[in-house]
């Protein structure tokens, strides 16, 4: 498990989106990628993180099991001066009607989470914007997810240009075109 910083840098200086580094998600990025995998699944408060044993569940080890397959997108974004990775956003495509977000096997399933410790401070749009811009280079059309009606990330969603397309289990599914 990645260790989480607290909110202190060990720059004097704030951390800002700005200073961000985003760079492609890799294979050897595997053991972040089920660390962000575990942040994403939000529960609104006051409940907190859900046990990490619900990673070997196959409704959520789909989403990073074997990362690096032919279709996965995504990116991680590093700080300078910081030895944790801020977090990620990826994608990838699921096999039919697999995942809550599933559209048609043409368009792949996102994932996002900030870290503790780097949260609410701008870094996940930086994430997302860089992570659907790889999926238009790589040639995606559009992009699906879903969210909590309550989770507060749903605007950064829209702002990143997702919008409301149906219900799924309660949850909110989005698509963004590309």
């Amino acid at each position: 498990m990645i260790a989480t910083p607290d909110h202190r840098s060990s720059l004097d200086r704030p951390l800002t989106p700005a200073m961000l580094r985003t760079r492609p998600l890799l294979p050897s990025d595997q053991a972040l990628l089920w660390d962000l995998l575990h942040v994403s699944l939000w529960d609104p408060p006051p409940a907190p993180l859900r046990p990490r044993q619900v990673l070997d569940e196959p409704r959520a080890s789909i989403y990073a099991r074997d990362w690096g397959r032919p279709g996965d997108v995504g990116v991680t974004g590093e700080l300078p001066g910081e030895a944790t990775p801020v977090g990620g956003c990826w994608m990838r495509l699921l096999p039919d009607r697999q995942g809550l977000a599933w559209v048609d096997g043409d368009t792949p399933q996102l994932g996002v989470a900030v870290l503790p410790g780097f949260q609410r401070r701008g870094f996940g749009r930086t994430l997302m914007r860089a992570a659907l811009e790889a999926a238009r280079t790589y040639g995606y059309r559009q992009v699906s997810l879903t969210v909590h009606p309550e989770n507060p990330a749903a605007r950064l969603y829209e702002q990143c240009g997702f919008g409301k397309a149906a219900i799924r289990n309660r949850y909110h599914l989005m698509i963004a075109p590309l």
